[in-house]
């Protein structure tokens, strides 16, 4: 590929000559002869301190925001910019030829996605998928890494997409993702908000910048399908140029709304009402009023696509869950124990508020704070299992760089005014145990946090660490 072809469409000054190149990256480690290395200064990194290394491994032309002293440098103002929609070009623009889903919001980005998949093949058509626990491209299954991937490793999979066939492409988007352009030079048929809590302040810094950097992928779509209940929604939208569709439950104004909400311990059932009133009874097997709102979220998406109303709404009943996301996990026991993603306040409110609504026995919910994080939320989380388990057993997520009885000794702040019994373990893996060896019959045990996640990262790395094989030792040992 020439490099004229690579920043074909991009507003750049600096005159260059149309040389031959073979590749495109912003990583010095992934250079070869005839890269093209473009220098970003990221949030960890400034990448123009290893243009100098690049060009030692073959890069035949840098890309900068200033002069590095290169041979064949291209000046710009954002390279940032110019790295997304020359990755685009790179792979021939695939995601033109996909119709795009986004997804954002704190919690239930991921369900949403599947759920919204699903409807797609079940109505004959082939899609993609990109995001939290795997990115999946039509015939192929990666692990994901990032919820929203590098735009190098993105158009990569848009382009396997269309190569094996895909129509459609889901995709979780994160306020990283958004925030760093990641997204740029893509268009998105429909985008789904699902709502918005305190999460990620450690990069965003306020809620408010939290807020825009969402708001910037309704600025990428043709339909913004978004949950009015949330209080976030009407600064979200407001002065979109985008068509707007609203979906709640119980409220008259959404364009789509959900009534006579029934929840049971196998999920929940409603009335959805369609723009005309037209009613379509829904079964969805996740239990939880969050799950509920994943679902409607979900089938408004997918009749944007063209679903129709009834079918959308019938498709709910054949989805299945997320690993991580309100899992049940076998016992053989007298008492339940489900693994969920939980690792934000709200997040916490909304499994103990699903399991609430069932439970006979004891509601008790394990859970801990990432390390590295934003440390406000910690005391909030706290609060959330307070005021809505029974007991609580306080340990360890992934403490990362920071001491874990440090993290902890920030989670106790939130006990303070709360009568509820809680057992403090900071090893994981022994919290998990004590949990298990000290249920009651009825119980309903919820470890929160670590979800899909197979690994735990300490301050000596990162040790396999599978909840579900947790639970399976911990009750071989009550033989």
């Amino acid at each position: 590929m020439k490099i004229k072809e690579l920043l074909k469409g991009l507003n750049i000054s600096t005159e260059y000559d149309d040389t031959e190149v073979t590749d495109i990256t912003n990583d010095s480690r992934r250079v070869g002869e005839g890269s093209v290395f473009v220098c970003i200064d990221g949030t960890n990194a400034d990448g123009h301190k290893y243009a100098a290394s690049a060009i030692e491994k073959g890069a035949g032309i840098i890309i900068c925001q200033h002069s590095v002293g290169a041979q064949k440098e291209i000046i710009v103002d954002d390279t940032r910019q110019v790295y997304t929609e020359a990755c685009a070009n790179f792979f021939g623009n695939p995601s033109r030829r996909l119709h795009l889903v986004g997804v954002t919001g704190t919690n239930g980005k991921t369900t949403t996605t599947y759920i919204v998949k699903h409807i797609l093949e079940e109505n004959g058509f082939k899609c993609g998928l990109i995001g939290t626990i795997q990115n999946m491209t039509g015939n192929s299954v990666y692990e994901a890494h990032n919820t929203t991937p590098d735009a190098y490793e993105m158009q990569k999979m848009f382009y396997e997409m269309v190569q094996s066939g895909c129509t459609h492409c889901v995709m979780e988007v994160s306020s990283h993702g958004l925030a760093q352009g990641r997204m740029n030079g893509c268009h998105y048929d429909v985008a789904v908000f699902t709502n918005l809590t305190q999460d990620h302040l450690d990069y965003h810094g306020t809620m408010d910048n939290y807020l825009m950097a969402k708001r910037r992928l309704f600025e990428l779509c043709d339909i913004a399908v978004v949950n009015a209940d949330d209080p976030y929604c009407g600064r979200l939208i407001d002065k979109l140029d985008c068509k707007v569709v609203k979906y709640s439950i119980g409220s008259n104004e959404a364009d789509y709304t959900a009534k006579d909400m029934r929840y049971n311990s196998d999920g929940v059932r409603f009335i959805m009402l369609n723009p005309e009133g037209e009613p379509a009874r829904v079964k969805f097997p996740i239990p939880g009023r969050f799950s509920a709102y994943n679902a409607i979220g979900s089938a408004v998406a997918s009749m944007m696509l063209g679903i129709p109303f009834e079918k959308a709404c019938e498709d709910l009943a054949t989805a299945t869950g997320v690993k991580g996301r309100a899992e049940v996990v076998p016992t053989g026991r007298d008492f339940t124990v489900i693994i969920d993603y939980a690792h934000t306040p709200d997040g916490l409110v909304n499994i103990i508020s699903a399991m609430r609504e069932t439970v006979e026995g004891r509601l008790v919910v394990l859970f801990g704070c990432g390390g590295d994080r934003d440390k406000t939320k910690r005391p909030l989380m706290c609060r959330a299992v307070m005021e809505g388990a029974d007991f609580a057993v306080i340990t360890s997520d992934n403490p990362r760089t920071e001491n874990p009885s440090a993290i902890i000794k920030d989670i106790l702040k939130g006990t303070k005014g709360y009568d509820t019994p809680y057992q403090v373990i900071e090893n994981r893996r022994e919290a998990i145990h004590w949990a298990i060896k000290n249920a009651q019959p009825k119980d309903v045990i919820i470890l929160a946090g670590k979800g899909h996640e197979t690994y735990q990262i300490l301050n000596t790395g990162t040790i396999h660490f599978d909840e579900r094989e947790v639970v399976r030792e911990a009750l071989d040992m009550l033989e």
